[in-house]
């Protein structure tokens, strides 16, 4: 196959891929259905929302909160296992980003919500971690010190298609080192948690390695 063939089968795909990405894509209204339904499983917002933040929400949370912990979630982890084909991405060269995946346990940061704005907080996080289906989201207990309270987690939904699986550790560091979507390169999005985690004391050794092995790959 020559290059100008090769070139139209891989735009084809990647046209293919977008169309699958649009229609994973939830409506305002399966959005404001998806909040309702967590709100009631937890009260109707009437008890302190908490939020558990394991990735970007470390270093981005992009809501009001007036009280921010270390916090430990049990029976999921961190892991690089969601292929991100717009924001730290494209269809055609997809970078990938964190998500909570079964076992283990996962340490990162709890925010409690200010409660006159809670509800408008909620909605802004929902657009912006829900819109595409690649997370579910679940009310997990997590420790802090000696308190134990209920959050809000966002765990992978493996039936996405944005779902990778097990990858191998050559794969991973490739995808991270090269990708770029619409809020920039993918390193990026690695080494900003990897700050956060240090700057709160939270030692992973998965995102270290990975650190290690995304920087050398870039230096060449």
């Amino acid at each position: 196959m020559d290059d100008l063939a090769a070139r139209a089968v891989k735009d084809t795909i990647a046209a293919f891929d977008r169309i699958k990405l649009e229609s994973e894509r939830m409506s305002p209204e399966q959005l404001q259905a998806s909040l309702e339904k967590m709100l009631k499983e937890h009260g109707d917002g009437k008890d302190p929302i908490w939020i558990f933040g394991y990735g970007s929400l470390m270093w981005n949370p992009e809501f009001d909160f007036h009280v921010r912990r270390v916090a430990t979630v049990h029976g999921y982890h961190r892991k690089f296992c969601l292929w991100s084909r717009i924001n730290r991405g494209t269809p055609d060269k997809p970078g990938l980003v964190l998500t909570l995946e079964r076992g283990g346990s996962c340490r990162g940061l709890a925010y409690r919500l200010t409660p006159a704005t809670s509800r408008d907080q909620l909605s802004r996080l929902w657009t912006r971690e829900m819109s595409m289906g690649s997370y579910i989201p679940r009310w997990l207990e997590c420790r802090s010190g000696e308190e134990t309270f209920e959050a809000l987690a966002f765990v992978v939904n493996r039936s996405c298609t944005g779902y990778a699986g097990k990858l191998p550790m050559d794969t991973m560091v490739q995808a991270i080192a090269t990708a770029h979507g619409k809020y920039g390169p993918c390193a990026d999005y690695l080494f900003n948690t990897e700050a956060a985690l240090h700057q709160h004391g939270i030692r992973d050794e998965h995102v270290c390695q990975l650190v290690q092995r995304v920087r050398a790959h870039m230096r060449g």
